[in-house]
C-alpha cells in the first residue's frame, strides 16, 4: 500500500514538474508573433484613426491571439475556427443589434447565445468570437455605425491579419508548425464525399 502511494506521488511529482517547466524559445515566438499580429493592425488603423477612434482594434483580437500564438495546437486556434469564428460572430453581432436596437441586454444576450449554437453547428469554435459578437452590440457609436461593415473591417481584416502573422511566425522554427491541419483551406474537398 505504502509503494503505491510513493509511486503515485512520483508520478504527481513528474506530471507537476513537467507542467510547470518554462520553455524560453515557446515563449519568444508566442510574444513575437502577438506582439507583431496586434502592432501591425494598430499601425494601419493609426493611420486613418485618431487613438481614441482606433476601430481596427478590436479587444476580441487580444484573446484570439492567446490561441493562436501562444496555444497554437488547440482546435480552437485553428485558421478555420479563427476566420469562420470571427465572421459568423459578427455578422450574428451586427443582426442583432439591427433587430433590438434598443434593448442592449436583450441584443447582446441574444447575439452570444445564437453567435455560439452556430459556431457549434459550423466547426468554428472560436471562443473570441463571443466577445466579437457582444462588441458589435455595446461597441462605441463609431462601431455600431458601421453596420455590416463591421463584418469586413475590422472583424474581417483583424483576423486575416492575425492569421498571416501566424501563418509566417508559427512556422519558422522546427517546433513550431500552425495550423495542424495544412490542407484547411480545401474546404470544397470536405464536402465531395
Amino acid at each position: 500500500m505504502i509503494r503505491r502511494i510513493h509511486r503515485h506521488v512520483r508520478t504527481a511529482r513528474f506530471i507537476v514538474y513537467k507542467e510547470t517547466l518554462v520553455d524560453y524559445k515557446e515563449h519568444l515566438w508566442t510574444f513575437i508573433g502577438s506582439f507583431l499580429g496586434i502592432g501591425i493592425i494598430g499601425f494601419f488603423s493609426s493611420f486613418y484613426f485618431s487613438a481614441a477612434d482606433n476601430l481596427f482594434l478590436i479587444g476580441s483580437f487580444g484573446a484570439s491571439s492567446v490561441l493562436i500564438y501562444g496555444i497554437i495546437n488547440s482546435p480552437l486556434a485553428q485558421p478555420r475556427n479563427l476566420i469562420g469564428g470571427h465572421v459568423i460572430c459578427a455578422l450574428v453581432g451586427v443582426t442583432m443589434h439591427k433587430l433590438i436596437p434598443h434593448e442592449i441586454w436583450l441584443s447582446s444576450a441574444l447575439a452570444v447565445s445564437v453567435s455560439i449554437v452556430l459556431m457549434q453547428i459550423t466547426k468554428t469554435l472560436h471562443p473570441p468570437g463571443g466577445a466579437t459578437a457582444l462588441i458589435a452590440n455595446i461597441g462605441s457609436a463609431k462601431i455600431q455605425a458601421l453596420g455590416y461593415l463591421y463584418v469586413l473591417s475590422p472583424v474581417l481584416s483583424g483576423a486575416i491579419v492575425l492569421l498571416l502573422v501566424a501563418l509566417l511566425v508559427n512556422n519558422m522554427t522546427s517546433h513550431r508548425k500552425y495550423p495542424n491541419n495544412k490542407k484547411w483551406y480545401k474546404v470544397w474537398r470536405r464536402y465531395q464525399r
